[in-house]
């Protein structure tokens, strides 16, 4: 590998489709033994530059190069990738077993070492009792595993995810998550997910690529993305926030004061004076009647209150329109919709960017 390369190195991916440019010379990176996630809305690009990877489409331009050779050239079944599909693609008329082996006949293994591989793998995904059953007859939670082994069972240098809990309901994909974050970690090998899903990139997730329109807005630990979003498009897209556009007053000592139509705020930024920008905070650091000193602070008006099991989402209104968001572990007492409270945050948890006009 050469010096300073990454396991998985893209430099320059380009992708257009009848004119419309789909990857717009993307660089991207993946260590060895990380798991990273293509995260993004439907369009963004990321199924894209993941099938690039896996030999399904070329790229227009750049290169790809897993464990320092190109591959960019090479078919799928040479690149040394395992990919489990959105649909896991398995064989309905195999058994179990026969779909973990599919992959291993296809590469000419002699049979004594089949089965012993097909036992390990079956028994990693914890499902060794259903070795002789058809996969028609599994749960949607056992064919994802299927296919997991089976991917995983041909040694792949670079294991693919292509949104493979998407047709399992919210409480097994949560539990799938976990289970194959396990798994991966044991077996030690590199993986990139792509979802739309934010949760499930945030849990699973080393590392996340925020993308949008065919590039990547931020790359980053997901707690840097979710506590430090370095775009709009990445504050929007991972989590919830309250935003308020104003303008950039005076600074001094590395505060900024930061004039809107509810009041004049503070943070830690440096803009041109009457700069356009973008404020916004996370919901669940905005606290409620705080006797907070030096932090930033407006009255507004409870509007709804929506109970969602281990929190509470508040929603006020400020002004003539604006709406705060503010996330609690519980309903705040003698507090109920219509009341008027003073909402405070601190102003190292004030996010700053400039604004071009537009809320995404």
């Amino acid at each position: 590998m050469r010096e300073g390369e990454a396991f998985l190195d893209i430099r320059g991916a380009e992708k257009s489709f009848a004119g419309n440019r789909v990857l717009g010379g993307v660089d991207f990176g993946v260590n060895r033994g990380e798991f990273v996630s293509l995260l993004g809305p439907s369009g963004c690009g990321k199924t894209t530059l993941l099938r690039i990877v896996a030999g399904l489409l070329d790229a227009d331009r750049g290169s790809v190069r897993l464990a320092g050779s190109e591959i960019g050239n090479l078919p799928t079944h040479k690149r040394g990738v395992g990919v489990v599909f959105q649909n896991y693609a398995l064989f309905p008329h195999l058994s179990v077993a026969d779909n973990v082996a599919f992959g291993l006949r296809a590469q000419r293994r002699p049979q004594a070492d089949i089965a012993p591989t097909v036992a390990k793998f079956l028994d990693l995904v914890h499902l060794t009792e259903m070795a002789a059953r058809p996969v028609r007859g599994l749960s949607g939670g056992q064919q994802q595993r299927v296919a997991v082994a089976r991917a995983l069972a041909v040694a792949p240098k670079l294991l693919l995810l292509d949104e493979p809990f998407s047709a399992l309901d919210r409480k097994l994909r949560e539990t799938m998550q976990i289970e194959l974050k396990r798994l991966l970690r044991d077996v030690g090998i590199t993986t990139v997910l792509v979802t739309h899903d934010q949760e499930e990139a945030l849990v699973m997730s080393d590392r996340v690529a925020v993308m949008s329109r065919g590039a990547i807005e931020q790359f980053d630990r997901p707690d840097a993305i979710y506590l430090r979003p370095k775009t709009p498009f990445a504050l929007g897209f991972v989590g919830h926030s309250t935003r308020i556009v104003g303008k950039a007053g005076a600074s001094s000592d590395g505060t900024l004061a930061i004039e809107t139509p509810v009041g004049r705020f503070f943070a830690a930024a440096s803009f041109m004076g009457g700069a356009p920008v973008l404020l916004a905070i996370r919901p669940e650091r905005i606290r409620i009647n705080a006797a907070d000193a030096d932090a930033n602070s407006l009255d507004a008006k409870l509007t709804e209150l929506v109970f969602q099991g281990s929190k509470v989402h508040l929603h006020f209104t400020a002004g003539d329109a604006q709406t705060l968001l503010v996330e609690a572990a519980q309903i705040p007492p003698n507090l109920a919709v219509g009341d008027t409270a003073r909402l405070s945050w601190s102003y190292s948890d004030t996010l700053i960017f400039p604004h071009d006009g537009t809320l995404q």
